[in-house]
């Protein structure tokens, strides 16, 4: 696999409709890919306890997409190897009282990952972008009557320069659009209404959010193409099968994780000699 075909492109304008959401690369179904997902979440696992241990790099993973985009999913199914006092999972919904009134970067950088750690944003500071661009009026007054062509310029500005900043801090941003297909997530959807242990799931907004799918894709695909930068640049993963968005996810994960080159710490001769000694103890008894 090669998971550097599904990067947003840096620098050119790109389509959104370029990237197929039923995509499985090659793979015939979830039986051909499951090796390879074994094998990076193996990996992945490997590299955190490198990373735990340098304390050099801290990772951010960003997950946006559409409701049932499997989100949720992918975290359940790439980090179940990994050590989880090494992760923190976050949620980004409808802000508090207390968020709003706030900047809007606040309440995702209240949760940056530490270095040495992984941070996971499932949702984030991009709904920023993106669910208010669909429906300025959540901006609140006087923001919504400003909410012009400059606005959403403006922020993405913002958001490209607190990115750089994280980057240069040595928190790696690494960011996946969950892409699925609107037929796609209508299945879902019902399979939700279907199946009571899904019940809880399901929300009424889900099903209303679907009246402005065109919208949505517009937003996306301008924020993508705004925000897809060499620091921090976008993953568009095709969601319509999710064991093939679970293989693509992991092989990203393992590809920037190896690319940091981590290593453990090397200890000072004066260390290695007291571990000596410490040992010859051990052995005497």
């Amino acid at each position: 696999m090669d998971a550097t075909s599904y990067r947003w492109p840096v620098g050119t304008r790109a389509a959104l409709k370029r990237f197929d959401p039923g995509d499985t690369g090659g793979y015939a179904d979830k039986d051909a890919a499951k090796h390879k997902l074994k094998a990076d979440i193996k990996k992945l696992a490997a590299l955190q306890d490198v990373l735990a241990a340098s304390g050099a790099h801290g990772i951010l993973i960003i997950l946006q997409g559409m409701d049932s985009a499997g989100k949720d999913s992918a975290i359940k199914h790439v980090m179940t190897g990994v050590n989880p006092q090494g992760v923190e999972v976050h949620g980004f919904r409808e802000p508090t009282e207390e968020e709003r009134k706030h900047d809007y970067l606040w309440r995702c950088v209240r949760r940056l990952p530490e270095r040495g750690r992984i941070g996971i944003f499932n949702r984030s500071y991009f709904e920023e972008v993106l669910i208010v661009r669909v429906h300025p009026e959540l901006l609140g007054q006087p923001l919504a009557r400003h909410a012009n062509a400059a606005f959403w310029r403006r922020r993405y500005r913002e958001i490209n320069d607190f990115e750089r900043y994280l980057a240069e801090n040595r928190i790696q941003v690494i960011k996946f659009f969950m892409h699925i297909s609107k037929a796609e997530q209508a299945e879902r959807l019902l399979d939700r209404l279907k199946r009571p242990d899904k019940h809880w799931k399901f929300s009424s907004s889900d099903v209303s959010q679907r009246a402005s799918w065109d919208r949505y894709m517009k937003a996306y695909e301008d924020m993508l193409n705004a925000t897809s930068t060499a620091w921090a640049p976008w993953y568009i993963i095709p969601a319509d099968h999710k064991w093939f968005a679970h293989a693509v996810v992991a092989d990203t994960l393992v590809r920037r994780l190896q690319a940091l080159h981590l290593t453990y710490p090397r200890l000072d001769p004066a260390m290695r000699r007291t571990l000596r000694a410490v040992e010859r103890r051990l052995k005497a008894g």
